[in-house]
Formats: C-alpha cells, sequence, structure tokens
C-alpha cells in the first residue's frame, strides 16, 4: 500500500539503489524499481506525479550533502533526455593517509552500530535485487550506509496509522504567542518533512478546510478517533502540502550576513541564494527560523526582516539571562 511507505525510508531507499550501481539509473528505472515510487506507480498514481515526487526527493537529498550525480549521453553529456543518476561511493571514502587512535575507533564502532547492515531494508535490499536483474551491474550490499532516517517528534507515529486507517484525529496545538493550546480536529492526509521539519496536512473539521500543523507545537498525545474518511482524500495531498509550504516559503525570506566556514554557512547555504550583502534564505515560520538561527550565536546576522532581526535578540537576550541567573 502505497501510504505504507513514508517519505524518510523512499529516501533511504532511493539513496541505497542510486549507490547500488556505477553507471546509474534512468529516471524511469527509479520509479519503477524503487520502494515508494512502485507502490505508487502500482496505486495508480500518475507518471507525472511520480517524476515530481522523485524531483522533489532528489533535491532534498542534494540539501543533505548527498551527491546525487546526473549523467547525460556519453556523446554529448549535455544531452540529459535519458539521463542516468547515481551516487558516487567515492564521494564517501576517507582519505588513505588518516588514521585514528584506539578510542577514536571505539567511537566510530559504536557509532556503526546504529549504521549496521540491518538499517539497509528489506524494500531497499529488494530494489537493489530488481536493478541487478535488469542487467546492471551493482556493487555488493551496501553494508550500513543507509541512515536511520527517523521522525523524533511523539506525534508521528499515532498520525501515520491514522493516514493509513483514514482515521479522524484529535490533538492540543499550542501556536506562538497564544497562552492555551487548542483542540484541533483534523482528517489527517499526509505527513511531510519540509525545512528538516515533519508537518502534518490535513482537512481541519471546524473549520472547513486544508491546515498544515507543524508536529513539534502538538501538546501531548494525539488520539485516534472511531471516525473515518474516504481514503481518496489522500491522493494528492503531500505534493499540496509542499505546495502550500512552498508558497508561504515565496513570501518570507531572510537577509543573512553569515561567517564564511561555520555551521551557519554549511547549513543555511544549501537553501540559500547569494545577495549583494550576504545571503537570502526563503522560510516558513518566523518563530521556529529564529530559533534556527539564535543556535548559530555569532555565526550569523539577521539583516532584514526586522520581526525576524527582533525574534532572534529576544531568544540570544533570554538565554544571557538564564545563564546570569545560574553563574555563582
Amino acid at each position: 500500500m502505497a501510504a505504507g511507505i513514508p517519505a524518510e525510508e523512499r529516501l533511504t531507499n532511493l539513496v541505497v539503489a542510486l549507490m547500488a550501481t556505477e553507471i546509474g539509473l534512468t529516471k524511469q528505472q527509479i520509479l519503477d524499481n524503487v520502494s515508494g515510487y512502485r507502490q505508487r506507480a502500482d496505486a495508480g498514481a500518475r507518471s507525472d506525479a511520480l517524476e515530481k515526487m522523485f524531483e522533489r526527493d532528489k533535491d532534498e537529498l542534494r540539501k543533505l550533502g548527498i551527491p546525487v550525480e546526473t549523467i547525460g549521453e556519453a556523446s554529448d553529456p549535455n544531452d540529459l533526455r535519458e539521463a542516468r543518476y547515481r551516487i558516487p561511493q567515492a564521494e564517501y571514502d576517507l582519505p588513505t593517509d588518516i588514521d585514528f587512535s584506539p578510542a577514536e575507533l571505539a567511537v566510530l564502532q559504536l557509532a556503526g552500530s546504529v549504521w549496521s547492515a540491518e538499517s539497509v531494508s528489506g524494500d531497499a535490499q529488494a530494489g537493489v535485487r530488481k536493478i541487478r536483474a535488469l542487467g546492471i551491474d551493482g556493487d555488493e550490499p551496501i553494508i550500513g550506509f543507509a541512515p536511520r532516517i527517523t521522525a523524533r517528534d511523539a506525534a508521528f507515529a499515532p498520525l501515520q496509522e491514522a493516514i493509513e486507517k483514514s482515521r479522524v484525529v484529535t490533538f492540543e496545538y499550542l501556536k506562538p504567542g497564544e497562552d492555551a493550546a487548542r483542540t484541533r480536529r483534523i482528517r489527517p492526509l499526509a505527513l511531510v518533512d519540509y525545512e528538516a521539519r515533519w508537518h502534518v496536512f490535513g482537512i481541519d473539521v471546524e473549520a472547513g478546510g486544508d491546515r498544515t500543523f507543524l508536529l513539534s507545537r502538538i501538546v501531548g498525545a494525539v488520539k485516534i478517533t472511531n471516525v473515518s474518511f474516504d481514503p481518496a482524500l489522500r491522493e494528492g495531498a503531500g505534493d499540496r502540502a509542499v505546495a502550500g509550504l512552498e508558497e508561504v516559503a515565496a513570501r518570507n525570506s531572510a537577509l543573512l550576513e553569515v561567517t564564511p566556514g561555520t555551521e551557519a554557512s554549511l547549513r543555511l547555504g544549501r537553501r540559500a541564494t547569494p545577495a549583494v550583502q550576504g545571503i537570502t534564505v526563503p522560510f516558513v515560520d518566523v518563530h521556529i527560523f529564529a530559533d534556527e538561527l539564535a543556535s548559530y550565536g555569532p555565526e550569523v546576522r539577521v539583516v532584514e526582516p526586522a520581526a525576524l532581526r527582533d525574534a532572534v535578540i529576544a531568544r540570544l537576550r533570554a538565554v544571557v539571562e538564564t545563564n546570569a541567573e545560574v553563574s555563582p
């Protein structure tokens, strides 16, 4: 069932598939064989919708720093009509002159236990077998590459269950600037990862319209009710959710000055465009974005808008005041 393949698992399966072959895969081979796309195709999803999903996933991997290569025709590299895509494993090889102490090796082994062979899902391994069945040479099983891209918000699992069962949910939701949470009752249609934060998109029962909620603002437990809704409402919901978030981000952008070579420069640069004074970064939520910018400390300065700059300053002052209170 298509709804049973979460977006983060689809991304993991895509990474495994793109690392499994040196010559790369065409878009159609990916859509036909990689778990997450294949199920949607079997469920009747339109080819253009699947292609758009792949383009978004490819962009998301690149934002995460994963080098997805596009390979054109050998005779004409600029001819991308039958382009192939791959992730070169050489990008992840360590230089041969690096040595680790026993203590460092112990830490790496501990970290490696999270990326064990079992981290490659059965669907991902099946996808690699399908790719090899096409006659495309692949590497040996990719041990420990596929990370467990998981959602830490407690609301994720019950919302995913409710989506799969087409059940109405209720939860308490606290908006910025409000003193108390309000009960929301929605028909959950899709979970989407946008700007590294999970959102649930659905129909607000009381308001009677589409709404998107940030999972981190859900207070307490999500309650799955016995009230069901038409599963057909889920069709295209993820695309509508992303389009809505992109529309909001297009209306909101920040002009930032960032210190080169810092963590802020690396992370913000992935979604920024160069500006005369610094970089311009689109954002969806001023409060969430202010939290992120404040975490970088002196590495970033907000030029505009003023509301965002004030929000960042307020957070930094709160940190200073808190530290002053605990100082001896």
